[in-house]
């Protein structure tokens, strides 16, 4: 049995990241008796944490937002600036971290008194972020509410935009069929599964009811309705989320396809390219690529930034648009020679 701190502690979690606990569900995962849980939910309210209790045979708790901030060791100005600063972050401010931060920005906001929720939502308001463009802004309060329907077992109700730019195509089935580009969708209900932050972009994978698949959804193009709708068992999707954005998203929308040796390590040229790439190893400075887009000079570009030597192996239209991109440089630059 859990020593009563660590059990606090591990209580606190499991309220966290799941809306409804049934009281025997909790106390079982925990190890103790009902009324040992009942006493360990009391000490998390003298501790300033507002755990709400449904009482009677089927009651249950769950972890709400108080009248206080609980002691998270942040004053009231620390909680807004990491709240707001998970909200950059989430939206796409710093690279490699935006699923992270939306999962830590559902956990403080569920606790975060009223007061101050407004005072975040004032601030972003308040500010612009400039980013280095590609990709869409997304808000973080849809973020927000889409990772708080997964965690909670809830459909999820919306209006859809499809179509595509920049190769991307708006919902993505496994298959590989893209729905009619320019459409406005009807309204989904959807088994929200995972948010995925692939390249520049948000993407919900999701168990489509109406249509009896998983497929994958752009959160910027998502209006959502509400209330979500009812609880739902949630299925086992059979690989890895970010597996299924990256195949069932990206191969499939690109119109364009060419192979490329790269004379520098697989984890430069990952680092360097604007989209995500699985680089085949040659060797520790040399690796193949296989790149995809809507037009061999969006490909021809892309290189560009690689700032590495390379040699197109098996596309002569990418050749000639790297060829037309190097005479046009070499044109600018012929004031100086």
């Amino acid at each position: 049995m859990l020593e009563t701190s660590a059990r606090l502690l591990r209580l606190l979690s499991l309220l966290q990241v799941r809306r409804d606990w049934a009281g025997v569900e909790l106390a079982g995962r925990l190890g103790v008796s009902t009324r040992t849980l009942r006493t360990d939910v009391e000490r998390l309210r003298v501790l300033g944490y507002p755990v709400e209790g449904r009482p009677g045979v089927a009651g249950g708790y769950r972890l709400g937002a108080g009248g206080e901030l609980p002691p998270l060791l942040l004053d009231d100005e620390e909680a807004v600036a990491v709240a707001v600063g998970l909200r950059t972050a989430a939206a796409g401010g710093v690279a490699g971290i935006e699923e992270t931060s939306v999962r830590a920005l559902v956990k403080l906001e569920q606790v975060l008194p009223s007061r101050l929720r407004h005072r975040v939502r004032a601030v972003a308001g308040a500010t612009v972020a400039v980013g280095g463009g590609g990709g869409s802004r997304v808000d973080a309060e849809v973020l927000t509410a889409i990772a708080s329907a997964i965690r909670d077992r809830e459909l999820l109700r919306f209006d859809y935009a499809g179509g595509s730019d920049g190769g991307v195509w708006g919902d993505e089935p496994r298959s590989g069929e893209a729905e009619e580009q320019g459409d406005v969708q009807p309204p989904r209900v959807v088994e929200p599964h995972r948010l995925v932050a692939w390249g520049r972009r948000w993407y919900l994978v999701a168990w489509d009811n109406g249509r009896e698949g998983w497929r994958t959804f752009r959160v910027d193009r998502m209006h959502l309705r509400v209330p979500n709708g009812p609880r739902f068992v949630p299925r086992e999707l059979p690989e890895d989320a970010g597996e299924f954005v990256r195949r069932s998203v990206g191969e499939a929308s690109w119109h364009y396809r060419a192979r490329i040796r790269v004379e520098a390590s697989s984890l430069y040229v990952q680092n360097r390219m604007p989209i995500p790439i699985e680089p085949e190893v040659v060797d520790d400075n040399t690796c193949i690529v296989e790149l995809g887009s809507d037009d061999p000079h969006q490909l021809a570009l892309w290189l560009g930034l690689l700032d590495a030597d390379f040699e197109v192996l098996d596309a002569p239209e990418l050749a000639e648009a790297v060829r037309a991109v190097g005479d046009r440089f070499h044109r600018a630059a012929q004031a100086f020679s």
